[in-house]
């Protein structure tokens, strides 16, 4: 008998190449996650980290958490997930009827906010559920080198990639596909699209908006030697970025594909003769009461009737206070770029 995940995982894992402009070619996922969960879940097994029946423990907000449920109920894994109020309703009432169990952490905790919360509850679960497989997606290697289909892919699809553009949340798609990219292409520029207020390139952490990108904490997989150029991009133009990518393309995608569609198109024209490819992680049902409602947009102050037509170069990232920021990061590591290591506010490297 065929693997019943080949129904529904085998047939999304990977992305539709769409052809938008005569050098822009966005890669447009369906649910991007579930490459590294069923890779990390793949090599979990096959270390004997996680048999039938057992259970898997994770803390997150977003598309991870459903590419987990969707792989554990076919796989007939326990999944508890951990997360906070950032969690949509329906997105948890889906991941519930999928089977998994979902704790909200309500209260922040006094260092590290509502993460600190949840990887506290994470850690005591853990304790509770002995013999648990986590795959740990901001610090598991197999995130990364999950990529090694879509690089192919790729590679087969187009011939060269001169430049990659995607968002960095975790760290594991723009690091592991760009890795893999190099070794056929070691010139490719890679751009990484951040969000202001998010620790990832050196900005102090604080509340945001644009969500799927970002972080309050430095993940592992985060390998800044790998970057050419970074942007931070605003909610109201990355939102607005994301409703242009559907009128014009047609493409109803989330957005951080928006956000990375925005730098992507602006790099691909100043650059006509390169091969230009953006990752558009999710689609877009899960953001058409946000993204997609002017109502909303304009109730949180980020309702834009335009979309901006090129960023403001800064040469640090705490100058980087414009809607639209670009700096060249010249794949230079976290220290040298910011002078001093990163430092956790829960007091871990």
């Amino acid at each position: 008998m065929k693997d019943p995940e080949a129904n529904i995982v085998d047939a999304l894992v990977l992305p539709r190449l769409v052809r938008l402009e005569e050098n822009l070619y966005g890669a447009a996922f369906v649910l991007m996650k579930l490459l590294p969960a069923r890779f990390m879940l793949d090599r979990g097994a096959d270390a004997g980290l996680i048999r039938a029946g057992g259970t898997v423990i994770e803390t997150s907000s977003g598309t991870f958490a459903l590419a987990l449920a969707m792989l554990c109920r076919l796989r007939r894994y326990r999944l508890i997930l951990v997360s906070d109020p950032v969690l949509e309703p329906p997105l948890q009432r889906r991941l519930e009827e999928l089977g998994a169990r979902v704790e909200i952490v309500r209260k922040p905790a006094e260092v590290g906010g509502h993460q600190g919360a949840r990887l506290a509850r994470m850690a005591e679960l853990q304790r509770e559920h002995p013999g648990h497989f986590c795959p740990g997606q901001y610090d598991n290697p197999d995130n990364p080198r999950a990529y090694a289909p879509f690089a192919a892919l790729l590679t087969e699809s187009l011939g060269r990639v001169d430049c990659l553009v995607g968002s960095v949340g975790s760290g594991g798609s723009m690091c592991g596909t760009t890795t893999y990219l190099r070794e056929l292409f070691p010139d490719m520029v890679a751009i990484g699209v951040d969000t202001h207020r998010s620790t990832l390139f050196g900005q102090p952490d604080g509340k945001r908006l644009l969500r799927g990108l970002g972080n309050s904490l430095m993940p592992r997989n985060v390998d800044h030697r790998v970057f050419d150029e970074i942007h931070w991009v605003g909610a109201a133009e990355g939102f607005a970025a994301t409703r242009a990518l559907h009128a014009e393309h047609a493409l109803y995608m989330g957005p951080t594909s928006g956000a990375a569609y925005l730098v992507a198109r602006w790099w691909a024209r100043r650059h006509p003769d390169e091969n230009v490819v953006f990752t558009l992680p999710d689609e877009g049902h899960r953001y058409q009461d946000q993204v997609y409602d002017d109502a909303w947009l304009e109730a949180q102050g980020v309702l834009a009737r335009g979309v901006p037509d090129e960023p403001v170069r800064v040469n640090h990232p705490h100058d980087a206070t414009h809607p639209w920021s670009q700096m060249l990061w010249s794949r230079k590591t976290y220290e040298s770029v910011l002078g001093a290591p990163f430092v956790s506010p829960l007091g871990k490297p």
